[in-house]
């Protein structure tokens, strides 16, 4: 799989993840937010930037539950909830905002 950014090809493993990290930029999480029918808004990017820097630190993808408590510290409980992540990120927050990060699935997500 892949998708056309720009004039780039950008390659995707079979479930839409980057295959090389190193591809993403805002442009790419606009095209995949795009195929899930998802305009960007700055409550997502908020969320998908702290995931870019949390991988960044912890060179992991969180699950739901960690990125949910993760959140909740850093941005104040009104957004660290499940019901605010998944307003956001439908498919769920994890899996689907990670994907749009441009990160690998997180842990423990089927």
């Amino acid at each position: 799989m892949a998708i056309d950014v720009n004039g780039k090809t950008v390659d995707l493993d079979e479930e839409g993840y980057l295959t090389d990290l190193k591809d993403w930029n805002e442009d790419v999480a606009k095209v995949l937010a795009s195929q899930d029918e998802i305009e960007l808004t700055e409550s997502h990017w908020e969320v998908v930037k702290f995931l870019r820097d949390y991988y960044d630190e912890y060179q992991i993808a969180p699950a739901v539950r960690v990125l949910t408590k993760a959140i909740g510290k850093k941005l104040g409980k009104d957004k660290g909830n499940s019901k605010y992540l998944y307003e956001l990120f439908p498919y769920g927050p994890a899996k689907q905002a990670c994907r749009f990060a441009g990160l690998p699935k997180p842990t423990g997500c089927i």
